[in-house]
């Protein structure tokens, strides 16, 4: 028998191996003042293209006073305890019918969080005779859903990212298992994919309706806000918001905030509500952020200007990019991802390069998230970006792909790297 901590010293994971190197610059960087396009990074004023504020309201000064204002009248304690027992107030009721509305849905739940909440969810819709058929590309999220499903005896087919003759497939083996042991089938994709920035093609998995019977479960936390005519999200963007069995989204993106929701029909939804136990056993969602959540969904809503914003400077750097030669993949949504070929350590190069010499910003994308041979920075711009920062960061891109493909970056550790 062996010491657990003895095991976690030894041997830290895939990521935690790097710490002695990694840690304060390219895991846990440090960016400080407000939420700003340019913000400090170790002493000096970076253009950062990293933060998922798509409309630019985590640092709005009407945001802010919401936040403040309900701090000071509530404080962050109240309500106290778990929405079942002693934490519901008609003010989270009143955020759920809001929401539900606007994403044409006969009712909503309150999530504390996204993450957890989609675990929680996809634990109260699946039992062990239950199939879950996903995409390849979901959510680390889903993908816990789904493990949790499993350790309980449940069955899952995964399919090819987007590919929709495999989904069929998938269905099929699906359909047998359900059949044979007396439960349904619940199809789960994104609406807007985090990573790449491409859409889960909604409109081909409802069509294989006509085949299949399942139910349909949408991960839209980067397509609310973002997505459709009103920023309701992908399913407002096909057309088919009405095929969708249950919406899901977080506040963590488009809204600047904290916590998450689902959308559904309503006796779903009050049947739902009684069985999530992350919502169950855990404390409500504290007042700030509700009537926070009111004042974002109300400039959602009501000052297009904001999502107009982001797609103009999305728009704006993503053609720059392909007009340059750069290869942003398949992205139909602001998540811009650039891709190169190189290594490893050519990508932390790049990222040294960028930051130290450019003051420029953003994540690093590298194996197994993507190919070996492939490096994805991916940027992600906001309504508060401006065309002159899409204008320099193209001009800098330029001088990096030039210099990766001299081999400039095909060294050990570039000299102007700063930790610390």
């Amino acid at each position: 028998m062996i010491d657990i901590f003895d095991r976690l010293k030894e041997a830290r994971g895939p990521l935690g191996q790097y710490q002695q190197k990694a840690e304060g610059y390219f895991m846990f960087p440090e960016l400080e003042g407000e939420i700003k396009p340019r913000m400090m990074f170790q002493g000096r004023k970076v253009l950062t293209w990293s933060l998922n504020n798509y409309l630019g309201l985590a640092n709005h000064p009407d945001v802010r006073k919401a936040d403040a204002d309900a701090a000071a009248k509530y404080g962050m304690a109240y309500p106290m305890g778990a929405r079942m027992m002693s934490g519901q107030t008609k003010h989270h009721a009143e955020l759920e019918n809001r929401l539900a509305k606007f994403v044409n849905k006969e009712s909503a739940f309150l999530l504390n969080y996204g993450y957890q909440g989609m675990v929680s969810l996809i634990d109260s819709l699946a039992t062990r005779n239950d199939v879950i058929v996903y995409d390849s590309e979901s959510h680390a999220c889903i993908m816990d859903g789904i493990f949790l499903h499993k350790s309980k005896g449940g069955r899952s087919f995964v399919f090819p990212h987007n590919d929709i003759e495999r989904c069929g497939k998938m269905l099929k083996f699906a359909t047998k298992h359900a059949n044979e042991n007396g439960g349904g089938i619940l199809v789960i994709t994104e609406g807007v994919f985090g990573m790449a920035g491409d859409l889960g093609y909604l409109p081909g998995i409802i069509k294989l309706r006509k085949d299949y019977k399942f139910r349909l479960l949408i991960d839209d936390a980067h397509g609310f806000g973002t997505m459709g005519k009103t920023g309701s999200g992908a399913g407002e963007h096909f057309g088919v918001q009405d095929e969708v069995d249950i919406y899901f989204a977080t506040f963590a993106k488009s809204m600047a905030g904290i916590g998450a929701f689902f959308a559904a029909d309503k006796e779903i939804v009050d049947s739902l509500k009684y069985s999530m136990r992350s919502q169950i056993f855990a404390k409500s969602l504290p007042m700030p952020m509700v009537f926070g959540a009111f004042k974002r969904l109300e400039m959602l809503q009501n000052e297009p200007s904001h999502k107009e914003n982001l797609w103009k400077i999305a728009k704006a750097l993503q053609n720059g990019l392909r007009e340059n030669g750069f290869d942003i993949g398949a992205t139909e949504s602001p998540v811009t991802p650039v891709y190169f070929s190189g290594s490893v350590p050519e990508g932390t190069n790049i990222v040294i390069d960028l930051r130290e010499n450019h003051n420029i910003f953003c994540s690093i994308v590298v194996y197994p998230v993507v190919p070996k041979d492939v490096l994805m920075l991916r940027l992600i711009p906001t309504a508060d970006h401006t065309l002159e920062d899409v204008n320099e960061t193209i001009e800098v891109f330029k001088k990096i792909k030039v210099n990766l493909e001299a081999g400039n970056y095909n060294t050990e550790e570039m000299k102007s790297m700063k930790i610390g």
